[in-house]
């Protein structure tokens, strides 16, 4: 038996994080700069049913019934079992690499999930469709994210821009010209599940005024999607100041992202804004071909730990 592998990107959020879980859109890009891959590897002298998982970035060298029930990696490879209705599987080895880095927005949670996903039922002989990839990486999202609204494991698994709104089809979004984007590292892990929590004790607390806010996110988020289909990259950099904007007021922002974005605006930047929870993390500048790297520069000087630069190509 062979090997196999597969991979998935990172992600970010070009508009309405936060908002989305409210069942407001919002608008996500693969960032197929950073990359999650798990490699499965047949174990032909080990006794079935032996599964060690191997996750070097994060130290961990586990079998399978070592690993708790909710543990991410554990709970994929049973998702899948639990599907195949299988009660184990051959012996083999889980591998597991990622350049995408934790706690930062970049969805590298999901990216994991996917590609374990894919790798696992491909072994098993039973390639899943991408539809159903995707709802077992959300069922991992929702055991350490809370109340997940579905846009990571949607974007990482179809690798594609994408508009979405929670409980809809995903619609593939047509991008007729090419966004180049710029995100920095605040350096500043920030789980997902916190920021998620802290909205929503807000929004619980204070209803009406979220409600607002999260009107307003949806009203960007639909401008943004014609000025993305349309080619109109500076009516979409200004929809990523207001977006950003929106986002303080929610308050997601801290100190740090405020200060790359305004670093990235001053540079030059068709817009900027935080991306994914908040709190830490990435943010993220649409900028003309021509200027990304000064303003990732500018970024650096301004205190990001790395940048990484991006282009969305047209779709095909």
């Amino acid at each position: 038996m062979p090997a196999f592998s597969a991979s998935a990107p990172g992600k970010a959020i070009l508009f309405g994080e936060h908002a989305v879980v409210y069942g407001k859109p919002a608008i996500a890009v693969p960032i197929r700069q950073v990359q999650a891959k798990a490699v499965i590897t047949p174990l032909p002298k080990s006794p079935p049913g032996i599964v060690l998982i191997q996750a070097p970035a994060i130290g961990l060298e586990a079998e399978l019934p070592d690993l708790p029930g909710d543990h991410p990696l554990a709970l994929a490879i049973r998702l899948v079992l639990t599907r195949l209705n299988l009660g184990g599987a051959p012996a083999c080895r889980v591998r597991i690499t990622s350049t995408i880095p934790l706690a930062a927005g970049l969805g590298s949670g999901a990216a994991v999930s996917v590609a374990l996903i894919r790798a696992f039922s491909a072994f098993l002989g039973k390639p899943f469709p991408l539809e159903l990839v995707s709802d077992l990486a959300y069922e991992v999202e929702k055991r350490y994210h809370g109340t997940p609204s579905g846009i990571d494991n949607s974007v990482v698994t179809y690798n594609r821009p994408i508009y979405f709104l929670r409980g809809q089809p995903i619609e593939l979004l047509q991008i007729s010209t090419p966004l180049t984007l710029v995100i920095g590292d605040t350096g500043i892990a920030s789980p997902t599940a916190k920021a998620v929590g802290d909205v929503r004790q807000g929004w619980q607390s204070e209803p009406a005024r979220y409600e607002t806010l999260f009107r307003e996110v949806e009203a960007i988020v639909k401008q943004a999607r014609a000025a993305i289909e349309s080619g109109n990259l500076e009516v979409c950099g200004g929809l990523m100041n207001a977006n950003h904007d929106l986002l303080r007021r929610i308050g997601v922002s801290c100190v740090e992202l405020d200060r790359l974005v305004e670093s990235a605006r001053m540079a030059g930047a068709l817009g900027a804004k935080l991306s994914g929870g908040g709190r830490g993390g990435n943010m993220l500048a649409l900028a003309a071909a021509d200027r990304a790297q000064s303003i990732s520069q500018k970024l650096l000087e301004a205190g990001a730990t790395r940048t990484i630069v991006s282009q969305v190509e047209t779709s095909v």
